[in-house]
C-alpha cells in the first residue's frame, strides 16, 4: 500500500517551547514527506509497493538500503508525531506501563537515565528506543533509519536523535533536547496503546 504523509495530531505551534513551529514544519513536511516520496518510488521499483509499511522494513533491511532508509524513517515518524503532545512527558505513567517498567527497567528514574543516555551516546543519527522483546522492556539505540523492528522486538517509545530533530530549537545540546522531550513531550497514553498491541 502506498506511503501517505499523515497530519500531525496538533497544531504546528502545540509543543513549545520544547519543539518550536519551525523544527515541526521542517521536520514533518519537508524530511518526512521526502521519506514518503522516495520510499513510493522505491517500494514500487521494488516490486513492494503492495506491502505494509511494517512489511517493507522487514523485508528491505540488508537487501536494499535505500529502500530500507526511507520506508524505515517513514515507519518511524508515523510513530513519532503520535509518542509527543502538549502538556505531555513526565513520571505519570498509566498503572500496566509503570508495573512494566519499575520491573523490567528499574523504575521511572532508571528508565529516563538510560534512554537519555541512549540518545546522547548513539553517534551521528539515529533513534533512541523503548521497546518489547521477548516479554520485557529494553532500551536500545539504532543508526540512522534503523528499529527495533528488524531486530526481533516492538517499539513502543522512541525519539529521533538526527541533528534535523533539534538543531532549530536545542544547537547542539542534545542531552537537553532528550531531557524535554522525556519530561514535557511523551504522549503516555500511546507508549500504553503500544505496549498493549506488542503484548497480545
Amino acid at each position: 500500500m502506498a506511503f501517505e504523509l499523515p497530519e500531525l495530531p496538533y497544531d504546528y505551534e502545540a509543543l513549545q517551547p520544547f519543539m518550536s513551529k519551525e523544527t515541526l514544519e521542517y521536520h514533518h513536511d519537508k524530511h518526512h514527506k521526502a521519506y514518503v516520496d522516495n520510499g513510493n518510488k522505491l517500494a514500487a521499483e521494488a516490486g513492494m509497493a503492495d506491502l505494509s509499511v511494517e512489511e517493507v522494513v522487514k523485508k528491505s533491511f540488508g537487501t536494499n538500503a535505500g529502500l530500507f532508509n526511507n520506508a524505515a524513517q517513514h515507519y518511524n515518524h508515523i510513530h513519532f508525531w503520535k509518542w509527543m503532545k502538549k502538556d505531555g512527558g513526565g513520571n505519570k505513567l498509566p498503572g500496566k506501563l509503570q508495573a512494566a517498567i519499575d520491573s523490567d527497567l528499574g523504575g521511572y528514574d532508571k528508565f529516563k537515565a538510560d534512554f537519555i543516555a541512549a540518545g546522547t551516546t548513539q553517534f551521528g543519527s539515529g533513534w533512541a528506543w523503548l521497546s518489547l522483546k521477548d516479554g520485557k522492556l529494553v532500551i536500545s539505540k539504532t543508526p540512522n533509519g534503523e528499529n527495533p523492528l528488524v531486530h526481533g522486538a516492538s517499539p513502543i517509545l522512541g525519539v529521533d536523535v538526527w541533528e534535523h530533530s533539534y538543531y532549530i530549537d536545542y544547537r547542539n545540546a542534545r542531552p537537553k533536547y532528550l531531557e524535554a522531550f522525556v519530561d514535557s513531550l511523551i504522549n503516555w497514553d500511546y507508549v500504553l496503546e503500544m505496549y498493549e498491541a506488542a503484548s497480545k
